[in-house]
């Protein structure tokens, strides 16, 4: 038995054990890989769940593990430069003899540990990227700076597609981009030297023909669509009132229509904003297919000198009006609708809207605002409706449960987000949306304004009503 310990040893302490630096290298790297391992398998087996796992599999010991690796054939060159083990300098390099058994013992037990060495770095590259392109990483790791933009885009449309597929987009040249951009970011993080909030939009952001247009064929987006929009009124029965539009999208070669102008291959169409938010315009220039050029200004006293210098033309993209595709913080009026709408909260309470909108616009951030939230709310019901509250307390729990929920994935105190912070440019119904540039103050020349017609993209077949006619047309 003894010989085939020593085919088994020998290699190894030829290897590890010439001198300290060897052995530590060798030590850090076993112990690191068997921790790598762990740590994959602790992920794959489902025993924990946590994005600092993946961080410690994928990117801290492979890390550890390379380190390891390279300190073996320093400490050999060390060993053959200056001895150690109270044995004198190797001037010859050793001779590769594979009529000797021991060397060919060392060279098998070489090549058998780098194809695992390789098999490991290979596996936890491969890991690593994947890794760093899920959600999990991208929402979980970074927790209190980009909870805010998870908890919204855990409850938005595209809640199923990979934050990479949006933020990042097929090829290459922009993966490499985005992980050197995001180098700068860890560090940030690490320092705490980031912005509360997160600013918006972000700069630099790929455009959208690249990563939208990957789901979002512009040419199918054809003809009209209904929209319905309800609210619930501030008056004790919640009286709820709807407004039907018609939306002329337009887009697939139609002449007409939202899509059809600012998606139109005959037209190229840029602005330019005073500040970051790009919610405030002094200039929209069109090029028309011809090379003609429309150009609509502010008035030349509207900004300030400093403004204008700051400001830079950016060539108008899908992602101008839908700013907020995934990342949706909402106001309470349109919250508290929602969740009465779906049943989140009993449309029947008395007062609730008025009562759950007041409560949620006075919580903008505090350090009680959860308590606040029930303070008011059951208050109010305790004082006006206490028969209510005694018989159904059911009705009122769930109504703050919900309201507290509002909360929770609007209000961030930590990152500075509150009510509004972030405008979404969809519309013009809270924020001033399409008006930016569609408005009266950007004049061209012959000061002829940039237009307002809103037939253009909407017609109105009912406003504000209780029980619409054209929904009971339609069967809606």
């Amino acid at each position: 038995m003894a010989p085939k310990k020593s085919i088994i040893l020998a290699p190894l302490a030829t290897l590890f054990g010439r001198n300290w630096l060897t052995l530590l290298g060798g030590t850090i790297a076993g112990a690191s890989a068997f921790l790598i391992i762990g740590c994959i398998l602790v992920g794959l087996l489902g025993i924990a769940n946590s994005p600092y796992i993946g961080i410690m599999a994928f990117m801290v010991l492979p890390g550890v593990f390379v380190g390891g690796l390279l300190l073996v054939p320093l400490g050999a060159l060390w060993d053959h430069k200056y001895g150690s083990l109270g044995r004198a300098p190797e001037t010859p390099f050793p001779v590769l003899d594979f009529n000797n058994a021991h060397t060919r013992h060392v060279v098998i037990t070489v090549v058998v540990l780098t194809a695992f060495n390789l098999l490991i770095i290979g596996t936890v590259s491969y890991g690593g990227v994947e890794f760093m392109d899920s959600t999990e990483f991208c929402g979980k790791t970074c927790h209190t700076v980009m909870e805010p933009e998870y908890a919204a885009y855990s409850v938005s449309p595209h809640q199923r597609v990979a934050c990479v597929e949006c933020h990042i987009g097929p090829g290459a040249p922009w993966f490499v981009k985005a992980k050197i951009s995001g180098l700068g970011q860890v560090i940030a993080v690490a320092l705490h030297n980031y912005p509360t909030p997160i600013p918006s939009p972000v700069e630099n952001l790929r455009p959208s023909r690249d990563t939208c247009e990957q789901c979002h064929w512009p040419e199918k987006f054809v003809g009209d669509r209904v929209k319905v929009i309800t609210h619930y009124r501030d008056d004790e029965t919640n009286t709820p009132a709807k407004t039907v539009l018609a939306l002329h999208l337009g887009g697939g070669g139609q002449g007409k229509g939202i899509h059809s102008w600012h998606i139109s291959p005959d037209k190229q169409t840029f602005y330019t904003a005073v500040d970051p938010q790009r919610q405030k315009m002094a200039k929209v220039r069109v090029v028309h297919k011809d090379g003609k050029e429309s150009v609509y200004s502010a008035a030349k006293d509207a900004f300030t000198p400093e403004e204008l210098a700051g400001a830079v033309e950016r060539q108008m993209d899908c992602i101008d009006c839908h700013n907020r595709p995934s990342h949706i913080f909402k106001l309470p009026a349109t919250e508290v609708d929602t969740a009465m709408e779906i049943g989140r909260i009993d449309a029947t309470l008395p007062f609730i809207k008025k009562v759950g909108v007041e409560t949620l616009t006075e919580a903008k951030g505090g350090e009680n605002d959860l308590n606040l939230i029930e303070q008011k709310v059951r208050g109010f019901y305790t004082e006006k409706y206490p028969d209510l509250l005694k018989s159904t307390p059911e009705r009122v729990d769930t109504a703050i449960a919900e309201l507290q929920a509002i909360w929770k994935r609007n209000v961030f105190p930590k990152m500075g987000l509150t009510w509004g912070t972030h405008p979404n440019n969809l519309g013009h119904e809270n924020f001033p949306g399409c008006f930016r540039c569609h408005d009266d103050k950007l004049q061209d020349a012959a000061e002829k304004p940039v237009g307002q017609d809103c037939e253009a993209c909407h017609k109105v077949l009912a406003w504000d009503e209780t029980d619409p006619e054209i929904l009971q047309q339609l069967g809606l």
